[in-house]
């Protein structure tokens, strides 16, 4: 954060929120000792999942900070984030998955920044590794495999939708072309972050031109730990139609498709 930064506590839709302004320059003794990891949960209207996000974060060693970029929620997002982390700071704005991790990045103090969205929870030990991955200056950010919230006879799959599943946790072919979707919780080096002008705003696929703009900066590595999306769009959709779709579209971005067209083709317009 820049020293003419300040982040400006106000109220809106009954909760504290902080926003980034100017004006003095912060006191050295906020500037001297920033946590090492800041970790920036994008929710819109997560009410009922970001408990859980923000209790794996919990568990994690320190130092970290916590910052959820509740966009325009208006379902109690920002009110359960805080009643579940009283000291995570939340950061309001418009609406749209790039925005709110950048808005969420900009008061972030930390040299090392993870973006973990409000349905995924992290694994224990993940910021330890995290941090021995970027202790080599020549990586620059990368991130988690996958594993969903799979429940045998609870969580509405088929044995097949199921071991498709567990085809698509794998996505071997992302990793071989060295891309990643956001749900796999990336990290980042701030600076390197800085230098690409943080996630591009756009509609859909922020996270993979994202990746490819890490990979400019130094290797991007796939870190051998899980963490746990939800597999609720999955449910929603159906398993094998879901991951299908998924595919086309990558396909498409992969071959220079504008995301503005790819959006067409995505039916969740309120992709927070």
């Amino acid at each position: 954060m820049h020293e003419a930064d300040v982040l400006v506590r106000a109220r809106r839709g009954g909760c504290a929120c902080w926003t980034v302004g100017s004006s003095l320059a912060l006191p050295p003794s906020a500037l001297s000792a920033p946590p090492l990891v800041s970790i920036v949960v994008p929710a819109l209207n997560e009410v009922g999942g970001i408990g859980a996000a923000l209790v794996s974060v919990a568990r994690q060693s320190r130092p970290y900070e916590i910052l959820v970029a509740v966009g325009d929620s208006d379902d109690g997002t920002a009110e359960a984030a805080q009643r579940t982390m009283p000291e995570a700071r939340v950061v309001c704005g418009d609406r749209g998955r790039a925005r709110q991790m950048n808005d969420g990045a900009a008061p972030a103090t930390g040299d090392l920044l993870l973006f973990l969205h409000a349905d995924t929870r992290l694994p224990p030990g993940a910021l330890d590794a995290l941090r021995d991955a970027l202790a080599d200056p020549a990586v620059s950010g990368g991130c988690f495999r996958t594993t969903f919230d799979l429940d045998p006879g609870r969580d509405g799959f088929s044995p097949f939708g199921r071991a498709f599943m567990r085809l698509w946790e794998s996505r071997l072919w992302m990793q071989w072309h060295r891309f990643a979707f956001g749900d796999r919780a990336l990290f980042v080096r701030r600076s390197v972050f800085e230098a690409m002008g943080g996630f591009p705003d756009q509609p859909i696929f922020e996270d993979l031109d994202a990746v490819r703009a890490m990979r400019q900066h130094g290797r991007f590595v796939f870190l051998d730990m899980e963490v746990t999306p939800s597999a609720r769009r999955f449910r929603e959709v159906g398993a094998v139609r879901q991951q299908l779709r998924n595919l086309a579209l990558w396909t498409a971005w992969n071959v220079g498709v504008s995301p503005s067209r790819l959006k067409r083709f995505y039916s969740d317009h309120d992709r927070g």
